[in-house]
Order: structure tokens, then sequence, then C-alpha cells
């Protein structure tokens, strides 16, 4: 294995100390995991909208007004 050296702030290192023991791993082995879990994650194709994040709910209520986003007649009393 490759030897690397970092500064944490202490409350960084104590949230890593803490993890560790929870884990009953090192604190290496837990920088370890994190970083490969940082990484495979990286390339991966993220969100860029909240359509994107709600897609799989828009469109899933039936029966309501088709103009409900645009007919301020719907916005009635709540401030508009």
């Amino acid at each position: 294995m490759q030897n690397i050296s970092l500064k944490l702030p202490k409350t960084l290192g104590a949230r890593l100390a803490a993890a560790a023991k929870r884990r009953g791993a090192s604190k290496s082995a837990v920088v370890r995991k994190a970083l490969n879990d940082y990484l495979d994650q990286e390339g991966a194709p993220t969100a860029n909208s909240f359509a994107e994040l709600a897609r799989d709910f828009i469109g899933c209520v039936d029966g309501g007004p088709r103009d409900l986003s645009v007919n301020k007649q719907h916005l009635k009393g709540f401030g508009a």
C-alpha cells in the first residue's frame, strides 16, 4: 500500500475517530472506504434540476385541473 499524509481540523479528526470506533475499524480503513465511495460516485450522473429529482412523481396525480400551474384563479387565498 502507498502511504499519504494529511492534516485534518480537530473536529473532523474527532468525527473520524468516532466513526472508526463505531465500526470497529482503523481510521485508515474508514478513510480508504470513504475515499473509494467518493471516487466511485464522482463519475456518476447527478440530477441537475428539481424536475430530474421529482421525475417519478411528475404526472402521478389524476383528476386535477389541467391549468393548475398557470391559472391565477387556483391561487386565490394563497397570497397571489
